[in-house]
This record gives structure tokens, C-alpha cells and sequence, in this order.
């Protein structure tokens, strides 16, 4: 398997997961329990992953932050 298939079947288990989520509770929900419900979907999966985790930021090569992502 190939890097690109590789790519693309794990863009395919992870919009799975989101999908089931999604017809699961709809909308109108905080944000925290759609990720809470994405961990599950995403364990199930067997799809490691990391929450919360800090990342920097750059401009120009240079750092200019860090920003807190959801996975």
C-alpha cells in the first residue's frame, strides 16, 4: 500500500467516525461532547489519536504562537 492509499483509507475511517457521531446527536451540542464522542468512534476504530494537544504556529518560518487543536 501506497502513502496515498494510506492517506485515503485513514481519511476514510475518520470521516466515518465523524459521520457516526454527526447522526448520532445531530446538532446543537457544545462543542466538548462532539469530542468526546469523536474520542470513542476514533477508539473503536483502533485510530490512535491525541486530544487537546498544543501546537506552534509560524509565519514566515518563524514561530509566532501556539494554538490548542481538538485531535
Amino acid at each position: 500500500m501506497n502513502k496515498e492509499q494510506i492517506h485515503d483509507d485513514l481519511t476514510y475511517k475518520i470521516i466515518g467516525c465523524a459521520m457516526k457521531v454527526h447522526t448520532a446527536l445531530g446538532n446543537g451540542f457544545q462543542e466538548i461532547i462532539y469530542q468526546r464522542a469523536l474520542a470513542i468512534e476514533m477508539t473503536k476504530a483502533n485510530l490512535n489519536f491525541v486530544r487537546e494537544c498544543e501546537m506552534k504556529i509560524f509565519y514566515d518560518n518563524e514561530e509566532i504562537g501556539t494554538r490548542r487543536v481538538d485531535f
